[in-house]
C-alpha cells in the first residue's frame, strides 16, 4: 500500500488499479470502504474505456475486440515509477502481450497523485508508443461516504454545481448504453438533494454541464468535499442501490449508445492521439 501523507491529508493507494483506498482528514474518512454487498470498489481509475461498450465489443481496421466495462486499468498491477516523496507519487503501465488480445495498440498510461494541504490533485497521462493513432478514454470513479458525519443521513446532503444548471441526463438501459433520448432533469439550479432512490435506475450521466466543480456538503454538518473537473467534458453521478456512498465521476469518454456502430474510431466521446504525443488530463479534490 502506498502513502501518502502531510498535517491535513492521509491518503492511501493501492498498486491494483492505482486505485485510491483512503483518504483521511482529522480522522474522518472520506472514501468508501468498499463493502462487497453493496459495491466492493473504491476510487477505480478507468482507461481505456469508460461506461460499456455494446455487447461489450467494439471494431478496429476491420477486426473484433472484446473489452469489459470501463476497461483493463483498475484491474492491473501498476509500477511505481516515482517513489512517494514530498506529497506526490507517480504510477504507471504499458501494454503487454495480455493487453494486445483486447486492445491493439502500444501506449503508456500514467497516474500521478500529488497532495497539498487539503487539497488531492490527479493527473493522467497517457502516451501513444505505436506507429498508428491510439484512440483511448480515460476517466475516474471516486466513491465518497455518504453521510460524512455521524447522526447525519444520506438525505441530508446535497451535490451544489458552481454553475446554475439547466441540464438533461441520458437515461442508461439495462445493458448500460445510453439511449439517444435525454431526460429533463436540473432546472434552473445549483442544486441536486440526494435521495437513495436517484439511482435505482443507474447512473445519472451528464454530456453539457455548465459548470466544472461539484461540492458535496450538509446544512447540518461542516464535512464535505469538492471535485473540480474543467478538463473532462462529461460526468457521472451514481450509487449502487440504497448504499451510503456517492460517485462523483468526471469522464473525457462515456459509454455506447444504444446505436453505436462498434468502430472505435467513430466512438462517442472517443479521443485520438498521433504516435509519440501525450495526452494529459486534470482533475483535483478539496476536503474540508
Amino acid at each position: 500500500m502506498i502513502q501518502l501523507e502531510n498535517e491535513k491529508l492521509q491518503l492511501q493507494i493501492a498498486e491494483k488499479g492505482a486505485e485510491i483506498q483512503s483518504v483521511k482528514s482529522d480522522g474522518l474518512e472520506y472514501i468508501w470502504a468498499g463493502d462487497p454487498a453493496y459495491w466492493s470498489k473504491h476510487s477505480p481509475v478507468l482507461f481505456p474505456i469508460v461506461g460499456g461498450l455494446k455487447d461489450n465489443t467494439y471494431t478496429f481496421q476491420g477486426k473484433s475486440y472484446t473489452l469489459g466495462r470501463h476497461g483493463f486499468a483498475r484491474d492491473t498491477v501498476f509500477t511505481i515509477l516515482e517513489k512517494p516523496k514530498d506529497g506526490t507519487v507517480l504510477l504507471g503501465i504499458g501494454d503487454t502481450e495480455e493487453t494486445k488480445k483486447a486492445y491493439p495498440f502500444s501506449f503508456q498510461f500514467f497516474v500521478r497523485y500529488t497532495i497539498k494541504e487539503s487539497h488531492l490533485h490527479i493527473e493522467y497521462t497517457v502516451k501513444n508508443t505505436d506507429s498508428q493513432d491510439l484512440y483511448f478514454s480515460v476517466g475516474a470513479h471516486p466513491a465518497f461516504n455518504v453521510p460524512l458525519e455521524k447522526d447525519l443521513s444520506f438525505d441530508d446532503y446535497v451535490l451544489h454545481f458552481n454553475q446554475n444548471e439547466y441540464t438533461d441526463i441520458y437515461p442508461l438501459d439495462n445493458n448500460g448504453q445510453t439511449l439517444m433520448q435525454s431526460v429533463p432533469f436540473l432546472q434552473d439550479t445549483k442544486i441536486l438533494p440526494l435521495k437513495k432512490e436517484l439511482f435505482y435506475k443507474d447512473a445519472l450521466v451528464f454530456k453539457d454541464l455548465k459548470s466544472n466543480e461539484i461540492t458535496l456538503k450538509s446544512d447540518k454538518g461542516t464535512h464535505g468535499l469538492t471535485v473540480s473537473f474543467s478538463e473532462f467534458p462529461y460526468m457521472g453521478i451514481w450509487s449502487a442501490k440504497d448504499a451510503d456512498f456517492v460517485c462523483i465521476e468526471p469522464w473525457n469518454g462515456i459509454a455506447d449508445n444504444v446505436e453505436a456502430s462498434g468502430d472505435i474510431t467513430k466512438k462517442e466521446g472517443i479521443l485520438s492521439l498521433s504516435p509519440g504525443k501525450l495526452f494529459s488530463a486534470i482533475w483535483s479534490i478539496d476536503f474540508f
